[in-house]
């Protein structure tokens, strides 16, 4: 029978396709490890897509785990060094931090008040976000990177081919940006500012710069010792050489700078690694998200309503299509997690567990599903049970599924917890209800009616053979009977299959919310129902 490390050398998962490729750059390289690398840059507080960039590293080099038999490691890079251009708005106090503008971010103070810097801020905050998901990586700072001596070689060398490194660089420029630009940005020993000054000259044997300050002064300083920082471009790919880095993803915005990136790595004496370019994440308005501004989700924000798990795997998810990361993606992504998480213990086949998104998400230790109850399915009962919390909700989940607890069902219990919350947050403020119409209100009456006089099993499957027998003979097509049920009783455009929320609900209970409806209690009360 194939196996599991054989079904991953021919799957099509895109974490095995990039490890493949890695495999054989490691076999051609005489190292005895594969770096992986994913950059930061803490101008403003931690996104989710940091996390996303992070999450789909880690998934490609688990992946090359399982194929290969060389040692992987993972180093995350703080830019923090960059000179803080423009203050955040999400954060307390803005007006205190413009004095501050243009000095690098480990000298600017925390607004926060919390840490010594806004840098180191908001680089706990990204520790902290990557801690929270179990990733095993090791955290560099540009700012002890270059002061301790550790980007020295390779920033001498750029002294040394500085020629060969601005022409490179000036080909990406318009004309005027040429007349004033350096791969270089030193720091100004008095103000402590990132200058961005042209340079009057470059020792390559030195290793030092001579330029004027503002105030028209001529400073001479090493490139060592975090005198000066490399602009963000050439940073890029001086990182690669000085860490020998093998892999590194970026978004689809850094793609026309490959080159430039891969220029500055192969000048410097490296090999650029191998790349993957993912899509942009976009809020609810399509626009991209931005660290600076606070648009779309957060990690935290996404972790108030479910579990870490359903966010990894939306982040596999088609990662060269962009995603909108709004809060009307959460119940999809939980529920469609645990149908995978069924989907690949019902498989004993090798390769469709490899294909499956929920190996990548665990790293191949992939649990069972405790989810009896949809999410989307608790949702819909925290609108009609007027659940303020969990506990209401799981005198209906008991009674449908009578060995499910707390206790034996965490997965469950989380996203009921969840469920209360964003059903609160998101789905009872946007609720409209509306009376039925005669032909919808003749339906409702049989099925009301043949509710009441249920004697059969309370089962998903014979209560939506009802729910259709109803409609069938009255409506055509059958869905405009389902987004009757949805409208006039749950508030809704979509919902349930009907026949499972009668039986998470209640026979009794659902002929009693149609009589409800009919009476036109539910209309014009969006808060309860």
């Amino acid at each position: 029978m194939t196996s599991l490390r054989d079904a991953a050398m021919t799957s099509k998962a895109w974490p095995f396709e990039e490890a493949r490729r890695l495999l054989k750059r490691a076999e051609a390289r005489d190292k005895d490890h594969v770096l992986f690398e994913t950059g930061y840059g803490p101008s403003g507080l931690p996104h989710i897509g940091t996390f996303g960039e992070v999450a789909r590293t880690t998934m490609i080099r688990r992946a090359l785990d399982l194929i290969g038999d060389i040692p992987t490691r993972l180093v995350c890079f703080s830019d923090d060094l960059d000179g803080m251009r423009k203050v955040p708005e999400n954060v307390p106090n803005p007006p205190a931090l413009r004095e501050h503008l243009q000095r690098p971010l480990t000298d600017v103070p925390d607004p926060f008040g919390t840490h010594e810097s806004f840098g180191a801020h908001n680089n706990a905050r990204l520790r902290r976000f990557l801690d929270t998901f179990g990733f095993d990586y090791e955290f560099v700072s540009a700012t002890e990177f270059y002061r301790s001596g550790r980007f020295d070689d390779v920033l001498r060398r750029a002294a040394e081919r500085y020629d060969d490194l601005m022409a490179i660089m000036l080909k990406s420029l318009r004309d005027e940006r040429r007349q004033t630009y350096s791969i270089f940005l030193p720091i100004h020993p008095e103000t402590g500012r990132v200058l961005y000054v042209p340079m009057k000259h470059v020792d390559g044997a030195d290793g030092t710069v001579t330029f004027d300050d503002e105030a028209g002064r001529e400073w001479t300083l090493p490139v060592t010792g975090g005198n000066v920082k490399l602009q963000w471009k050439p940073d890029f790919g001086a990182r690669w050489a000085a860490l020998d880095v093998d892999f590194e993803m970026y978004g689809k915005d850094h793609a026309a700078n490959t080159p430039i990136y891969d220029g500055i790595c192969r000048t410097l004496g490296g090999r650029p690694p191998e790349h993957f370019t993912y899509e942009l994440f976009l809020d609810a308005e399509g626009h991209k998200i931005s660290k600076s501004s606070g648009n779309g989700l957060s990690i935290d924000e996404w972790l108030t309503y479910a579990a870490t798990e359903s966010l990894s795997y939306f982040m596999y998810q088609k990662p060269k299509t962009a995603k909108r990361m709004h809060f009307d993606v959460i119940p999809k992504a939980v529920d469609e997690y645990h149908q995978q998480l069924r989907a690949f213990h019902a498989a004993n086949d090798p390769d469709k567990r490899a294909a499956n998104p929920v190996f990548h998400v665990h790293s191949g230790d992939v649990p069972q599903s405790d989810m009896v109850v949809p999410f989307t399915m608790l949702l819909n009962l925290a609108s009609v049970a007027g659940a303020e919390d969990k506990d209401a909700l799981w005198g209906f989940i008991r009674r449908y599924a009578p060995d499910a607890s707390p206790e034996a069902n965490p997965q469950l219990d989380r996203a009921a917890e969840g469920a209360v919350r964003y059903y609160n947050d998101f789905v009872k403020p946007a609720k409209v209800f509306r009376l039925p119409t005669e032909a919808e209100r003749a339906a409702l009456s049989e099925l009301r009616d043949r509710l009441r006089g249920w004697d059969g099993p309370v089962d998903d499957e014979a209560l939506q053979g009802v729910v259709y027998e109803v409609g069938r003979d009255r409506f055509d097509p059958m869905r405009d009977w389902f987004r009757a049920l949805y409208q006039v009783l749950l508030g809704a455009d979509q919902g349930p299959r009907f026949g499972g929320f009668i039986a998470l609900y209640g026979v009794r209970e659902t002929a009693d919310l149609i009589d409800r409806a009919m009476a036109g209690e539910l209309v014009g009360n969006s808060a309860a129902v």
